[in-house]
């Protein structure tokens, strides 16, 4: 059997952190302002963001810093 690649793949905190230069408390503090995207709960003690989620939040930031 042949296994599908995910078209959006879900990153864990270390990926988010590296993607958006961000630090750990940075993210959750915008998560708590409503200016970040909220993660996903995959089980009682994981959370995860879609990657798409995260790449439209850099994209949006960078076309605010651009205008």
């Amino acid at each position: 059997m042949q296994q599908q690649q995910s078209t959006n793949p879900l990153w864990r905190l270390p990926t988010v952190v590296a993607q958006t230069g961000l630090s750990k408390s940075e993210i959750y503090r915008r998560i708590n302002n409503g200016t970040f995207p909220k993660p996903l709960k995959l089980g009682a003690r994981a959370v995860a963001w879609p990657a798409m989620e995260i790449d439209t939040w850099i994209k949006s930031l960078i076309r605010g810093i651009a205008q």
